[in-house]
């Protein structure tokens, strides 16, 4: 009789892989969370599908060396489906993602390649702790906020959250009552008091969610993206630039990780200065904004983004960096034939899409420019769907010629990666 829902098994925890791949004692794929590859645990079965089964480890029979008590009181079975690593050591954290990218470009791209993850920390953060500087949480019909619990609606009330910086924490906005509200996104920005907090009401078309006041949250808040209370945007800083970012647009999470991926970035491409680069999924400018300052006044930077706030974003960076004349906003989706007709012809491609990444059809495209581009600088945060666009590369006749990986998600199983790609050999650069 198949394991159901509920049922304790005993298993012997395997590599890394949505949780760690166990086997039951019929050969069967076990997806199992909470526990390290090693390890031998009761694990309590969540879910069963005709070909795996999911679990949460209850009790750890043979702990691994790498185990450590979790940070959060939140962590654990049944608890906060945010952080799944909080009973991993910080280093044995980066392990196993550097192992995940590994397996996944053997697998996908069908190519061997390491990597060391590299921490990446910021004053005020320490070991896998305080990096998060913007948070997404539920609340319950009590107002009480908190975080979803893995693969679930159900809602995990919090107080506090350890992976959050300071500056969160001081908001108020985890201690305050949201009445009517079904979730709350809070961003903050470097100066103090600089916060935002947008409110999504439980019923729908409702814009009358009453909000606490200033002495108990202390941010702008808006609700529906009206706002209620200023300020509506909020002020970041990278690479010697300042970039207004509004509430609901698109920002690294991790304190230390825009300067990080910038600075990785920017070593990639190059010297650019006279060159025509094209900024994919541009954002709010991260990466737009210095890149046309290395381009010079004879560069070019087409800096394309789909959503309208964060294009509004971008052309006031780009504004204040006085930088207008060099770099031109398009406000588009990025789809296979506008890579392929409305890019012109760049010496430098650079994308950081979401975590679907790119697809085949749009990295085709990209590759079609081979006859210009000298390089293609790809930004992902899922190694599966990099791989899956690297082989594009790949069989395209392109080589692998960077790769570097950040962990700018502690305490989880997300691991950013950075890679350069160069066009195939015979390719006359004109």
């Amino acid at each position: 009789m198949s394991p159901e829902p509920g049922d304790v098994l005993e298993l012997e925890a395997g590599p890394v892989g949505g949780g760690c791949v166990a086997r039951d004692a019929d050969g069967r794929i076990v997806f199992v969370r909470h526990t390290l590859p090693g390890e031998r645990v009761r694990a309590v079965i969540t879910s069963s599908t005709t070909s795996y089964l999911r679990a949460d480890a209850v009790e750890v029979l043979h702990p691994s060396p790498d185990r450590v008590e979790p940070s959060c009181l939140h962590a654990g079975p049944g608890r906060c489906g945010g952080c799944d690593y909080q009973h991993v050591a910080p280093g044995a954290q980066r392990a196993l993602k550097a192992f995940r990218v590994t397996e996944q470009l053997r697998r996908v791209a069908g190519i061997e390649r390491t990597v060391d993850v590299e921490a990446v920390s910021t004053p005020g953060t320490s070991e896998g702790t305080g990096w998060r500087t913007r948070v997404r949480l539920a609340v319950d019909r009590d107002g009480r906020v908190g975080y979803r619990r893995h693969r679930s609606h159900d809602i995990e009330p919090v107080a506090s959250c350890p992976v959050a910086t300071d500056a969160v924490m001081a908001t108020g906005v985890f201690s305050a009552r949201w009445p009517g509200a079904a979730q709350l996104e809070l961003v903050t920005g470097d100066q103090p008091g600089d916060a935002v907090v947008s409110v999504v009401p439980r019923r729908k078309g409702a814009a009358d969610v009453p909000v606490p006041g200033p002495d108990q949250v202390r941010a702008g808040v808006s609700v529906r993206h009206a706002v209620r209370r200023p300020p509506a945007v909020v002020h970041v800083e990278a690479g010697g630039h300042t970039f207004r970012v509004s509430a609901g647009v698109f920002w690294q999470a991790h304190t230390g990780a825009p300067a990080a991926l910038l600075g990785a970035v920017l070593a990639l491409v190059g010297p650019c200065d006279g060159e025509t680069v094209v900024d994919l999924y541009a954002g709010a400018g991260l990466f737009s904004v210095p890149l046309a300052a290395s381009a010079g006044p004879s560069g070019r930077v087409l800096a394309v983004e789909r959503a309208g706030r964060a294009c509004e974003d971008l052309r006031h960076n780009v504004s204040g960096a006085g930088l207008a004349g060099t770099c031109r906003v398009l406000r588009a989706t990025v789809t296979p034939g506008l890579v392929a007709s409305r890019i012109g012809r760049p010496d430098v491609v650079v994308l950081d899409p979401a975590r679907e990444g790119a697809g085949p059809a749009v990295v085709r495209a990209i590759a079609g420019h081979a006859a210009t581009l000298r390089r293609v600088v790809y930004v992902a945060c899922d190694p599966a769907s990099f791989s899956r666009d690297c082989r594009v590369l790949l069989d395209e006749g392109w080589s692998l010629a960077a790769l570097r990986a950040f962990d700018i998600f502690p305490m989880t199983e997300h691991v950013e990666l950075v890679a350069a790609f160069e066009p195939p050999p015979g390719a006359v650069r004109s």
